[in-house]
């Protein structure tokens, strides 16, 4: 039902319950994102506590399922170090526990092996002939992408001379 006045939405529990029933089925979500959304309904500090309680119940909401799920995504798809991943969990207030659940589910070979793709890559890529600019070219976007500082440096200076 919405306020003539505000032009604002107001959700009855179940209601909310529903949708962020649906917000969470349709990929994994962390507390923070779940919370944040209530917030944005409008919904009281009370209401939230009980939605988000009935969420982890029913297994809608998982932070170690989101962290593994976030890793693996984020280092798949966007080829992101440990460094990047971590620090996006710790912003999305992800326990250290569940942190490193999420990072263990990237083996250390596959993750040695995309480091190595994805920096040979960017240095074809790199169109600087200054050995020393286009070292750092490199590893300022390693360490961006979240790539151990002494994995970009030993790569760097491996790959130009």
């Amino acid at each position: 039902m919405s306020s003539r006045f505000t032009g604002q939405k107001f959700y009855s529990i179940h209601e909310a319950t529903q949708k962020m029933e649906r917000y969470c089925a349709y990929q994994e979500r962390c507390h923070k994102e779940v919370t944040e959304k209530l917030k944005g309904m409008n919904m009281i500090p009370e209401a939230i506590d009980q939605i988000l309680g009935h969420l982890i119940q029913e297994n809608f909401l998982n932070e170690e399922r989101f962290a593994k799920a976030f890793a693996r995504g984020k280092f798949n798809i966007k080829k992101w170090g440990a460094v990047r991943i971590k620090n996006e969990l710790k912003f999305r207030d992800i326990s250290a526990y569940n942190i490193k659940s999420g990072l263990a589910e990237i083996q250390n070979e596959d993750y040695l092996k995309a480091f190595d793709e994805l920096a040979k890559k960017r240095v074809a890529q790199i169109k600087e002939t200054n050995p020393f600019k286009k070292k750092k070219k490199l590893a300022d976007y390693l360490l961006y992408r979240g790539w151990e500082s002494h994995l970009v440096y030993k790569k760097a200076n491996e790959l130009i001379k």
